[in-house]
């Protein structure tokens, strides 16, 4: 950076919860020339001090990406997630129940003061969002240029709308089942446009492709040979939730249809006799699921969250999440499933509104309008809505964040920023390439 011409100094938060943030991007080339950017550990995470419950090799939630499908499947979810949550309760100590977003923002304020900046310029993506969304509320004289990024509701993250939502799981409340719903959609209809898609079948339904191939993967696997010469088995499990990491970026598109048409036909009649060929699967889910079902990232979202007390509830909720958006969302509603007993409940000091504090600057605030697999695109304009004077920002694609995805989103960061200015209302911003089109 060049100091000479500092600007001032950008904190960053990636998503999570319970990721790390110390090591921050450039953000954009014009924004690392003329700021610092600083990222940091939230408290519980990573170098801050980070919670642990777990003193033996193996201990820990159940495995990321393992929700259950069956009545023993959930069995065994709920009691390996109750055993969890009480080595929790035994081994984290008093750090357990402070890790609400309101504690994280006011260390966040301090880290503000420690640099010597008056207001906060700040960018967090996924949950990184919400904490922009509460450190807007909790300090708004404080605010310069504050950009989010994949935004959660925050209503629905902490207590819901409706007294009776506060009931709910809040990873169902969030409906991130219905924004990956929608970015497959998106995924698919452009597979159909495009000869260069692996997946495409002319004159065939495919999302009804999509549904037979997770038909037959429930009734029974698929092993597959992975680029290292290992053998893999390929869950429905595994391929909802393949196809959920990869659907975060549009540009994963072909290496998600690839991995969708080799199941599809590994997966038909007949088919257990040929040799299996090599796949590449498609990455983990990241941003605000990246770190989740460790104890870090749980102790963020329950000390955060309104939710049931009964864990024998979050199949129901499960079931009629699958019914919006299949597979995703079981795997986005168990996600919360140690929160039913969660020790002492939420923190005491969490922040659920108000959510429309008047702030010394608008906030600027990204979503992507075709479809986001974590961070539903309505939550991005809603949260425009309930904002003092903030401004919605969108770019016409699917995936989770929009920085780094195309021109005109990397110019407005840059204007905002730089100067303070806000993209005109109603912006809608093209994506750099097209769901297929080859990376640079």
């Amino acid at each position: 950076m060049d100091q000479e011409r500092k600007l001032g100094t950008i904190f960053y938060n990636p998503g999570g919860p319970g990721g790390s943030g110390r090591i921050a991007p450039a953000l954009t080339p014009e924004l690392h020339e003329r700021f610092d950017i600083v990222g940091f550990d939230p408290r519980g995470v990573g170098d801050s001090t980070g919670l642990s419950c777990f003193t033996e090799p193996g201990d820990g939630f159940h495995e990321v990406g393992s929700f259950p499908v069956t009545p023993e499947q959930e069995r065994v979810t709920v009691e390996d997630t109750a055993r969890g949550v009480e080595q929790c309760a035994r081994n984290a100590g008093p750090l357990l129940q402070h890790t609400s977003t309101a504690n994280v923002a006011r260390d966040l304020d301090l880290l503000r003061q420690a640099v010597g900046e008056d207001r906060l310029d700040y960018y967090g993506i996924s949950y990184g969002s919400h904490l922009g969304t509460v450190y807007a509320n909790l300090f708004p004289e404080r605010v310069g240029s504050v950009a989010i990024d994949a935004v959660l509701d925050p209503i629905e993250w902490t207590t819901g709308y409706r007294p009776e939502e506060a009931f709910d799981p809040f990873s169902f409340r969030l409906g991130s089942y219905g924004g990956a719903q929608q970015a497959l959609r998106t995924f698919l209809d452009a597979c159909a446009a495009d000869e260069r898609c692996a997946f495409r079948e002319p004159g065939t339904d495919l999302l009804g492709k999509y549904d037979a191939l997770l038909d037959r993967l429930l009734a029974q696997p698929v092993t597959i040979t992975q680029p290292d010469g290992s053998p893999l088995e390929i869950t429905y499990q595994a391929a909802t939730t393949s196809t959920l990491g990869a659907l975060y970026g549009a540009s994963t598109s072909p290496r998600l249809a690839e991995f969708l048409q080799q199941l599809h036909e590994l997966s038909l009649p007949g088919a257990a006799a040929a040799p299996a060929p090599v796949v590449s699967v498609p990455p983990a889910p990241q941003g605000w699921a990246g770190a989740l079902r460790t104890e870090q990232g749980l102790s963020v979202m329950c000390n955060d969250s309104s939710n049931p007390g009964n864990p024998w509830v979050w199949s129901d909720y499960a079931r009629r999440a699958d019914e919006v958006g299949r597979g995703f969302g079981s795997y986005w509603t168990y996600l919360s499933l140690g929160c039913a007993n969660w020790p002492g409940g939420s923190d005491a000091d969490r922040y659920t509104g108000p959510w429309d504090r008047e702030t010394s600057a608008p906030v600027l605030v990204i979503g992507n309008r075709q479809g986001d697999p974590a961070t539903p695109y309505d939550d991005a304009r809603k949260v425009s809505e309930l904002l003092s004077d903030a401004r919605l920002l969108t770019l016409d694609s699917f995936g989770h964040g929009a920085r780094g995805e195309s021109a005109c989103i990397d110019g407005a960061l840059n204007a905002y920023f730089a100067d303070g200015a806000l993209p005109a209302e109603g912006t809608i911003c093209q994506p750099d390439r097209g769901p297929f089109d080859p990376v640079p």
